[in-house]
């Protein structure tokens, strides 16, 4: 693999100001003696000024945050970094990579997910350049390799986990979103470390089911929420009857058989889970009347 290194180059201000200079006095020299008898003397003035034009063709510009890649007929020669007005053979060619920080977001991918549900979804990838060599010599178009690997692990990401877990211990893209984030940028940056690309930041923009079976998969969440909320009412209703009865047993309050402590848990348990308000009964008589 072609690795990038640095590139010899000179500082293209004063390189630039000696050839102007030079340039100037030639071309004086030039005007003055056109009307002379030295004929020889006019056409080595001319190569002159045509070779320090051609010298004065090394001079190029680096902006921040950009590299230029220099090759020879071909050959890779160097990478230059340095901002400012630079000088390199005039017969080398420069190519001009963006070091900028730079943002991907892929299309909206129908996948399924672990379970075979077809879902939507869709990421954002921060990403920029580090290796030039890396990304003009080892893949034919950086920007869309970039496009195709990222949408690539997408894909295989969303058949890795479930859209929804529905136990605590699992995975889910919709409940795990900061760990599934972290393997998403790990399996992008495999795909694009071949590419000297660095990947910054990954992680989904969108996420739904697929329109066919978005509304059988709302009912399947509505009725998990009922069916999670309808064990924690229980939970807590068991608890406030086991500590009534052993409330009214310490204090010695009241003395229950079986057969009434079943029917007061009852009484308890329907006036505590239950969805509308109860209507209270007084019993005038004994609790066995």
């Amino acid at each position: 693999m072609i690795r990038e290194r640095a590139a010899a180059t000179l500082h293209g201000v004063l390189v630039l100001l000696v050839g102007l200079l030079a340039l100037g006095f030639l071309v004086y020299a030039l005007v003055t003696q056109a009307f002379g008898d030295s004929p020889g003397i006019l056409i080595t003035e001319s190569i002159l000024i045509l070779a320090v034009g051609f010298v004065l063709l090394g001079v190029f510009v680096v902006n921040p945050n950009e590299g230029r890649v220099l090759q020879f007929f071909g050959d890779y020669v160097g990478t230059v970094k340095t901002p400012g007005l630079r000088w390199a053979n005039p017969f080398y060619t420069k190519k001009r990579i963006s070091l900028r920080v730079r943002n991907f977001e892929s299309t909206k991918l129908k996948v399924n997910d672990l379970e075979g549900n077809p879902i939507e979804i869709a990421a954002v990838v921060v990403w920029r350049v580090v290796d030039t060599a890396e990304a003009v010599f080892e893949v034919d178009d950086y920007q869309n390799f970039v496009k195709v690997q990222t949408e690539a692990a997408v894909r295989n990401l969303a058949t890795s986990y479930k859209y929804d877990a529905h136990e605590d211990d699992q995975m889910s893209l919709r409940g795990n979103t900061a760990a599934v984030a972290d393997h998403m940028k790990k399996e992008i940056q495999e795909r694009l470390s071949k590419a000297g690309v660095e990947v910054l930041e990954a992680r989904i923009s969108h996420l739904a089911y697929a329109p066919e079976i978005a509304q059988a998969m709302l009912q399947r969440q509505q009725a998990g929420a009922i069916i999670a909320a309808r064990q924690r009412i229980v939970e807590g209703a068991v608890g406030m009857v086991e500590m009534a009865l052993g409330m009214l047993s310490q204090r010695e309050i009241l003395e229950l058989d079986n057969e009434r402590k079943a029917a007061m848990v009852s009484n308890l348990l329907v006036v505590l889970c239950g969805e509308r308000s109860t209507q209270p009964i007084i019993n005038t008589g004994t609790i066995y009347q």
